[in-house]
This record gives C-alpha cells, structure tokens and sequence, in this order.
C-alpha cells in the first residue's frame, strides 16, 4: 500500500481502522481508471497482509456524493477495446473488495449511483447518510451493471425487488434502502462516518483470526447447502483452536478484564 494516492485520500482514524475516502470532488467521485486502480492496490495489499489493520471503512469526500459511478467523461470516445480493459480493472477491484479479509463497512455520504452502489454493495453492510440516495440507472445508458450490481443488489434486497430496481434505473432513498435490509443504519450526515468507525473500532477490538474467520464462513457459506456450509464453519473454527487468541479471551473472561488480542 503505497503513503498517498492520486484518487484517494487512507488514513487512520483508530490505530487498527482504515479510513479509505474516494477523493476527486471535482468530479463527483466518479470512478476512472485511476480510481480504479488506487482502490485495487488498497485492497490486494490487505489480501497479502492480513494484519494491515483489523477493519475498513470506505466513504466519499463532502456531503454530497459518495460516488456517482463510471466517469462517462473519461470514457466518451473509448474504443470497445479500451473500454473492455478499463472494466477489467474494475472487476478485479469489485473482487478485491469482496475478498477483503478484514470487515469493510461502506458509510454512504451521499448519491451511490451506478458503479458507486454496486462498490458499497461489494462491503460487508452499509451505514448510510439520511440524505443518501441509491441507483443503478445504467440501462438507461444502453449497458448494465457489471460490477457485481445483478448479483450483491438480489441478494441484499430480494429478486423481486431488485428486478425492479434495475430495470427501471430509478433511485432509491436511504430511508427505502434501511427497510428492504441494504442498509444496516440510517445516519444524520455530521455523524455519519464517526458511527461507522465507532463500530470498525468495535469490531477490531475482537479477536482478528476469529473475525476473519466468520466473515470467510458467512461468504461461502451461503453459497453453500445448509449441510455444506456447517462442514466449512466447523472448518473455519477448528483453526482458531489452537491461537493464543482463544486462549488469551477465555483467560480474560474468567480475570474479568478485557483481552489483550494479537492475531496469533
């Protein structure tokens, strides 16, 4: 993970938080190849290293947009070629993001529409800002979603639902988005991606092998028969056995103090 980026501003608000902030303001966020590229090298670097930090949160530079998706500007004139190898890029990114093997909590600052919903699709649950709104119009631009929206959204809200949603392009609030189970939480702005790092922080203060362990188990899991997916769980537990994080935890309850977890 290289100290700065062209497209993205990654801080750290808690010591094992990433704070990762899609950055061109002047462009509503809008994804290009560029974007596309620094969110790749953010994500591929925490597959390789487990132990970068504990938990992600993703957002959008100001209140008002989080981000509005393909930057068509970057994009008028390409060559079905071009084009071909720019989506590319984002579909390795998409994969990146879903194989984050830390939590990535997506708060949503404002319009996730086209690429910007199916990227906040792509985290693990969504916290998003009252005045957040939510579309994938790209039928009405003669193409479809392709990073990963006709597979995360289905699940997320329903077949039914999201067939709706899709194919009619029109957008959804946050408050809509909250009822249908996209959203896990609905946020004044001000306080939007406090409340999502107060909840990484709370996440990366439990036991690391453990967290990644579940989130592997749920990921496959339900993809997986019932009967399957508890040989997989029981899989993914076994290996916490023999951590000195298991035994560190059932040491600290019975001292009644807060364990001390480090990832081993």
């Amino acid at each position: 993970m290289r100290d700065a980026y062209e497209t993205l501003l990654v801080t750290r608000p808690e010591p094992e938080v990433l704070l990762v902030t899609l950055n061109r303001p002047q462009a509503a966020n809008a994804m290009n190849t560029r974007m596309g590229l620094d969110l790749l090298d953010v994500f591929e670097t925490m597959l390789a290293d487990p132990t970068h930090c504990r938990a992600v949160v993703l957002t959008g530079s100001g209140e008002k947009v989080f981000c509005a998706g393909g930057d068509l500007k970057e994009r008028n004139g390409m060559t079905d070629g071009a084009w071909q190898a720019q989506h590319h890029i984002f579909e390795r990114m998409v994969r990146a993001i879903i194989d984050c093997p830390m939590p990535v909590i997506a708060a949503v600052n404002g319009a996730a529409y086209g690429g910007g919903c199916e990227t906040a699709l792509c985290c693990d649950f969504i916290y998003a800002s009252r005045n957040a709104r939510f579309a994938l119009p790209e039928v009405t631009l003669g193409i479809m979603p392709g990073a990963g929206g006709t597979q995360n959204l289905p699940r997320a809200v329903g077949e039914r639902r999201a067939k709706e949603l899709l194919l009619s392009g029109k957008p959804w609030s946050a408050e809509e988005a909250a009822s249908w189970g996209m959203v896990n939480r609905v946020c004044e702005p001000e306080n939007l991606v406090a409340e999502a790092v107060a909840t990484a922080k709370i996440i990366a203060d439990n036991a690391p092998i453990a967290i990644r362990q579940a989130k592997r188990a749920m990921h496959h899991g339900l993809s997986l028969s019932l009967a399957d997916g508890l040989l997989f769980e029981i899989e993914a537990y076994n290996r916490m056995v023999p951590t000195e994080d298991r035994r560190e935890g059932v040491a600290a309850f019975g001292e009644k103090r807060k364990p001390r977890f480090r990832g081993r």
